[in-house]
């Protein structure tokens, strides 16, 4: 091989040398985890600098040797690799550190926020960036626990077969336009690009708590749990501890109780609280409260979960996105009128869209609910009509399937 060939070589390997150490170089500049400061001012320095030394002499070679090199279609793949690479990594950059923070704020958030790979965004962004999305990114609650006497079924207007209903807007028809009797009613739509499905239950005593026959050290489905209880509809309900996101799904968070039993009370973060419903089947929001104490208040059914997206009609101030990002979704609300509400959003096939705790509270808001907040997401996410699932859920694999976890919120 002569030695313009060589360096022709020369020049490509520098070159893809040159652009990945400077990718490297910038990263470094903006995260200590992925690239240490150490790589990145020496080591990656050093390589920058051989590099360019490298090109340069490769360019008077190739320059002033008079033989030919390679074949012209040697020197069109080498420049078109080249060329993609160089302009990939530009991308690469302009994505994570340009002028637009959109795809910023959208990894930080949700890696953050949903506790799960919060080290995809910790490679490429330092503790001082991550704060400062995450503060103008986030949700701040109403500082309130649900008053019950808000929520009152005879508001509900009474049919009248001699005239026809009228709605105020095309929300009210939604909820209120059902079949005589009905216990449900399931209505689609999309969020964001994503499919979405809401469910309004017509008597709130029909809503209760169902747990894992494994409880306390493995989860089941959903769809399963809904099976085994003979309950046609279903949610998946409060979260759960999951230490390195491979748990099996059976501790939750904080209380669960379940027809007036206490069935765990678990160590929880001041973020959550309590989402469950009364004797009297109204949805209480509630926080800092013993299990003893929701007892003595009538809590018959409850998960514990978050954040509250409205409280006694008041609906929670969001900066930002709220913090949590975008991911599949799931929500229950209650309106004045006693009707519950069941949301479930899915995510799209690479788990990157869905909905934002900001979408969450507009669409419970637009639905009427006074009363709404967040339960557990992403591959918990699932709606099961008559023990099927009817969402699709994607796990972190991106295989279309959900997971095992302890609680649900049923119909029966």
């Amino acid at each position: 091989m002569n030695k313009k060939k060589l360096a022709y070589i020369g020049l490509v390997i520098s070159t893809f040398f040159l652009v990945t150490s400077s990718v490297l170089i910038v990263i470094g500049k903006f995260s200590n985890t992925l690239i240490t400061r150490f790589w990145q001012l020496f080591c990656g320095g050093i390589l920058i600098i051989a590099s360019i030394i490298f090109l340069v002499c490769c360019l008077l070679i190739f320059k002033y040797k008079n033989r030919k090199v390679h074949s012209k279609k040697a020197l069109v793949i080498g420049a078109v690799f080249l060329a993609i690479y160089t302009t990939g990594c530009l991308s690469f950059l302009i994505i994570l550190y340009g002028p637009n923070h959109a795809f910023r704020d959208w990894l930080i958030t949700t890696a953050m926020r949903t506790m799960s790979h919060q080290y995809y965004c910790q490679w490429f962004y330092n503790e001082e960036i991550i704060a400062e999305v995450l503060n103008n990114n986030t949700i701040i609650e109403v500082g309130e626990d649900t008053n019950p006497d808000l929520v009152d079924k005879d508001l509900r207007p009474k049919p009248d077969d001699s005239k026809e209903p009228i709605y105020a807007n095309k929300y009210e028809k939604d909820v209120l336009d059902h079949e005589e009797n009905a216990l449900y009613k399931i209505i689609n739509f999309e969020v964001n690009g994503c499919k979405a499905y809401m469910a309004f239950v017509y008597d709130a005593s029909r809503v209760t708590v169902g747990v894992s026959r494994y409880f306390g050290e493995a989860g089941q489905y959903v769809s399963t749990m809904a099976k085994y209880y003979q309950a046609p509809l279903a949610i998946n309900g409060g979260g759960f501890d999951d230490p390195g996101q491979n748990s099996r799904g059976g501790v939750p968070i904080g209380i669960t109780i379940m027809h007036g039993v206490v069935k765990s009370d678990n160590r929880v973060t001041s973020s959550y609280g309590i989402i469950g419903f009364n004797q009297d089947n109204i949805l209480v929001l509630s926080r800092n409260k013993t299990a003893e104490q929701l007892l003595d208040e009538g809590i018959r059914d409850a998960v514990t979960m978050g954040p509250f997206l409205i409280v006694n009609g008041k609906k929670s101030t969001m900066k930002g996105n709220g913090g949590w990002g975008y991911a599949a979704r799931t929500a229950i609300g209650q309106r004045k009128d006693g009707i519950v509400i069941f949301l479930v959003v899915d995510s799209n096939e690479f788990r990157t869209n869905g909905a934002s705790m900001k979408d969450l509270a507009d669409i419970m808001e637009r639905y009427g609910a006074i009363n709404a907040a967040n339960l557990d997401g992403g591959t918990s996410s699932v709606m099961s009509l008559d023990y099927e699932i009817i969402n699709d859920p994607i796990d972190s694999t991106l295989k279309h399937k959900t997971r095992g976890i302890p609680t649900i919120f049923m119909v029966k």
